[in-house]
Order: structure tokens, then C-alpha cells, then sequence
């Protein structure tokens, strides 16, 4: 059994914060959560943990998030010395956007495909954070791990996800092939 692990983090600071986008690397990890298809489990890691979680992931035969590539690894860099982006990875933002040629928020993907919304976003959690309601990041975190989760589950079963158009009005299908071995994998040294 191939070991899957759907991954998602919230940060101690914004964007706004460390000067902006390009300076992710600065935002620090305030929590990170995985689900492991082979512990079948939610793993809850805060900074201090953040060894650990990179160690996880590295163990994966597929590491899925969204906007993964993008972000959350990025965030991770200054933890570790591996090169995350080598893991391999379905980053289903970076997916979308090159079918697509445009993004869709995670939010806009499962209210269309599962019929769930996100409960908030990361500039709450941050806020969140800073007032000591860790509960509330880690419950967040974990449910956009299980939106992560549940539309790489319905895209493999069914072969599309769905998305409304720009005007939000009509639904329409996103095709999707994925395959685990499709993944590169690479070196991670």
C-alpha cells in the first residue's frame, strides 16, 4: 500500500509582515497538519515538531496539497536542508492553473465539487496564533486537509473535479489524470 500524505500549514506571521510574497521563507511555521493514508490519521506538528513533519513528508510515495510548491514548502525551507520541491507532489493549484490557465481558490473547488466551504483563512489563523487559540489554527488547518484529501479522492475516482465558470454561474468539469508514479522523483540532497 502506497503511503499518501495530504499536507497543509498555517504561519506565525502574513505576507505583509516579512515584506511581502516573495519573502515566504520568513513567515514561519505555527502549525502544520497530515493525513497519512497508511496511519489513515491526522498528525498535528507545531514549530518545535517541524523536524518530524519534514520527516514525514520526505517519507511519502506522494506528498498532495494545494498550492503546496507554491507556498508551503517555501515557508519550510529555512527548516530544512532537503529540497521539498524534489518530493514528489501533486500540487492541485498548480494543476488547475495549467489546465485552466487561471487559479481557483481551494474554497471555490470544494464548494463546487463537494458541496463544502473553508471555514476561514490564514490571515485569521495568524491572528488566531498570536491570541493563543491553537485549537482554532489546528482545527482550520486540519479541515483544509481533509478538503485537500477529499478532492484528490473524488478527482481519482471520478476522473474530473468541478469548478464555476468566472461569472460564477454555471458549474463546470475540470478532467483530471492522476496517477502516483506520474510524480517526478528526484534526490531530495
Amino acid at each position: 500500500m502506497s503511503n499518501i500524505i495530504y499536507f497543509d500549514l498555517e504561519t506565525q506571521f502574513t505576507a505583509d509582515e516579512v515584506g511581502g510574497w516573495r519573502n515566504k521563507h520568513l513567515m514561519k511555521l505555527a502549525v502544520g497538519v497530515i493525513y497519512s493514508t497508511l496511519k489513515g490519521n491526522f498528525e498535528v506538528y507545531q514549530e518545535k515538531q517541524v523536524k518530524q513533519m519534514i520527516k514525514e513528508l520526505a517519507s511519502a510515495d506522494l506528498v498532495v496539497g494545494f498550492n503546496v510548491k507554491g507556498f508551503d514548502y517555501k515557508v519550510l525551507t529555512p527548516y530544512s536542508h532537503l529540497k521539498l520541491s524534489r518530493l514528489p507532489t501533486l500540487d492541485i493549484l498548480e494543476y488547475v492553473y495549467k489546465i485552466l490557465g487561471f487559479r481557483i481558490s481551494l474554497d471555490g473547488l470544494a464548494y463546487a465539487t463537494l458541496g463544502e466551504n473553508k471555514s476561514s483563512n490564514g490571515a485569521e489563523a495568524v491572528k488566531w496564533y498570536r491570541g493563543g487559540a491553537i485549537d482554532k489554527v489546528i482545527e482550520y488547518c486540519k479541515q483544509d486537509v481533509k478538503l485537500t484529501r477529499d478532492l484528490h479522492n473524488f478527482g481519482m475516482k471520478k476522473g474530473y473535479l468541478l469548478y464555476y465558470d468566472k461569472r460564477g454561474i454555471r458549474k463546470k468539469e475540470l478532467p483530471v489524470k492522476w496517477k502516483e508514479k506520474h510524480f517526478f522523483q528526484g534526490s531530495l540532497f
